[in-house]
């Protein structure tokens, strides 16, 4: 099942192809740090209105620097657009060349929840926390029933479980307060 659309912008329509772009999420997940979740996952949107596509196999082979001012252009795609450009193109090559340029393949062709954790893991800039996050969305959202992946995605509040604009409220402000006390903490 693929929701109809995921409620992290602003933007219905960045919503939708967020839902029904598996590049286009997967980008979103790349940009997410630095800037608003709501920034980050607009992003595929501009992108695609600049380049006519999110084709992975074509962002990857664009020349770097013409991909950077693609990415400056303003509105910039991310806070610090030149250096996210290299991170896109980065992670479109890992798409392009493990899953023939469809990042759905990631999780469709998962044996189970080790092995989908792994294939995130292994892609470029991905961390645990989006791994977690993005396989939270996987399971809740898209229903992705693996073997294993209930016990191997986050037991705490994660982005991949906000499915509403209320609930990224919320969750946004709940991390705003969790880093507020960790400053506290050092101060």
């Amino acid at each position: 099942m693929t929701p109809s659309s995921i409620p992290w912008t602003d933007d219905e329509e960045a919503n939708r192809l967020l839902a029904s772009d598996a590049n286009a999420l997967m980008i979103g997940f790349a940009l997410d740090q630095q800037v608003s979740v709501q920034k980050a996952f607009a992003g595929p949107k501009v992108l695609r209105e600049r380049l006519g596509h999110l084709d992975p196999q074509r962002i990857a082979a664009l020349d770097p620097d013409a991909f950077a001012d693609v990415c400056a252009e303003r509105p910039a795609v991310h806070r610090f657009p030149r250096a996210m450009a290299g991170r896109i193109q980065a992670l479109c090559a890992a798409i392009a060349a493990d899953y023939d340029g469809d990042a759905s393949r990631i999780w469709l062709g998962a044996s189970d929840g080790a092995d989908l954790m792994r294939r995130l893991g292994e892609l470029p800039g991905f961390g645990a926390m989006k791994v977690g996050s993005l396989a939270m969305l996987l399971h809740l959202r898209y229903d992705l029933g693996l073997a294993g992946l209930a016990e191997l995605v986050p037991k705490h509040p994660v982005l991949g479980s906000v499915a509403s604009a209320e609930e990224l409220a919320r969750y946004q402000a709940g991390k705003r307060e969790l880093k507020a006390k960790a400053r506290a903490a050092r101060a």
